[in-house]
């Protein structure tokens, strides 16, 4: 019996994010074989001017070393209501982010690799992002799942 996935509609991406969320991330390299992992923390909070930062801190272990990881992306209101653009810290944009469904694909290209990401809430506090990177010089699939904190 096929089960098909259940996903959590959100009706406004930037109300549903703002908090605090444990992360996980398992990264592995598809053509190497490699394989790494993120443990740390996402505060999506609202800084003067709207939208929200977005700063994720951790701990990234690649091949057995662990080294300390942070990110900071912003998230700001999109052109559709309930949406948002994400974009990276110094301005440039991301990708489009749309949870009205409760799921979402994005592409970003990223010089000759392309960045494929589908994005799926299962719940109030949980939800899912996978990126799949394909190109001449990656070939990597990154999965994080965020549980709300607060």
């Amino acid at each position: 019996m096929d089960v098909q996935p259940r996903y959590w509609p959100v009706a406004d991406v930037l109300a549903y994010l703002a908090g605090r969320w444990h992360v996980g991330r398992s990264v592995r390299d598809l053509a190497s074989g490699a394989d790494g992992s993120f443990s740390g923390v996402t505060v999506f909070s609202a800084p003067p001017g709207g939208g929200l930062l977005h700063e994720e801190s951790g701990t990234f272990t690649w091949q057995g070393v662990a080294r300390p990881a942070t990110r900071t992306l912003r998230f700001v209101p999109g052109s559709a209501p309930g949406t948002a653009e994400v974009r990276f810290a110094d301005g440039r944009p991301f990708h489009v982010l749309d949870l009205t469904s409760g799921r979402y694909v994005a592409d970003h290209p990223c010089a000759a690799d392309l960045y494929r990401g589908e994005f799926t809430v299962r719940d109030n506090d949980h939800w899912r992002s996978v990126w799949r990177v394909g190109g001449p010089a990656k070939d990597l699939v990154l999965t994080t799942d965020y549980e709300r904190e607060d």
